[in-house]
């Protein structure tokens, strides 16, 4: 049974790849600071719609240095509208990196469950079925990220419900059919085909290390280099002097400072 366990072990290991695309969002707490919002988020050629349907103020639309909150105008000072056009640009060239990271995250995810099931999937027609679906699932998800925030629709958890979505069902069934593949190879007592599992097993850490590894951990690096332009965020919205009319400041987006424990445990 143990390369039950191999194979299982290599599967699985694949599997937390599109985990890291998860973690690739507006909340990413890899910078020691958890970035949060609780608007949807619209961004258009005529400017950025923020809504909500749960807290006050529902609906927030900002374009060239004029405010509307839930549809009323909010006189701002020349410095406020400076700082309101310089968060409109920053959110504008936010949108579509992150859309860009995660689309690499899905791809990096799909190449790794691509490898595993042309190395594992002994069968030739179960293998090509395997890889058609694949890719059939790849072009599906792409195709509903671009509709999505790669189209400047941000939704609440959508990235990582899409990337969870997206990639989940196939994980499990290329862990399904490798593990399936180990268990019979174990279980047949045959020592050829618990060769031939085995040597696929060493060729697929081979394989990941150069078509996957490498990728991540650029991908890593791209979803790092957003911090300071979060920090931007925060810092323009807490400079701004725009208040709304119990007197409270405007807040589309939170920070946390993440303690140390979390950032180590990441």
């Amino acid at each position: 049974m143990r390369l039950t366990i191999v194979a299982l072990a290599c599967a699985l290991g694949l599997a937390s790849l599109p985990v890291a695309a998860h973690g690739i969002h507006v909340n990413n707490d890899g910078c020691g600071v958890e970035y949060k919002t609780d608007y949807d988020v619209s961004v258009a050629r005529n400017g950025i719609d923020f809504t909500r349907t749960d807290g006050s103020p529902a609906k927030v639309f900002m374009h060239d240095g004029r405010l509307t909150v839930d549809g009323h105008d909010v006189r701002v000072t020349d410095a406020d509208a400076r700082k309101l056009r310089d968060y409109e640009d920053a959110v504008r060239a936010l949108v579509p990196e992150i859309a860009a990271i995660a689309r690499d995250g899905i791809d990096i995810g799909y190449s790794a469950m691509t490898t595993v099931a042309a190395t594992f999937v002994a069968d030739g027609e179960d293998r090509r079925t395997m890889l058609a679906k694949l890719q059939r699932n790849h072009a599906r998800a792409l195709a509903r990220l671009d509709e999505s925030i790669g189209a400047g629709r941000w939704r609440q958890h959508e990235v990582d419900d899409l990337v969870e979505s997206a990639v989940g069902d196939s994980v499990s069934e290329v862990v399904g059919s490798v593990t399936g593949n180990a268990v019979s190879a174990a279980l047949s007592g045959d020592s050829a085909k618990m060769a031939a599992l085995e040597a696929r097993a060493d060729s697929l850490d081979k394989a990941i290390d150069r078509e996957v590894n490498s990728r991540a951990d650029k991908l890593g690096e791209r979803a790092q280099a957003l911090c300071p332009r979060l920090a931007n965020l925060d810092h323009l919205q807490k400079s701004w002097s725009v208040r709304l009319p119990d007197g409270s400041p405007l807040v589309l987006m939170t920070a946390t400072p993440v303690p140390k424990k979390d950032l180590a445990d990441n």
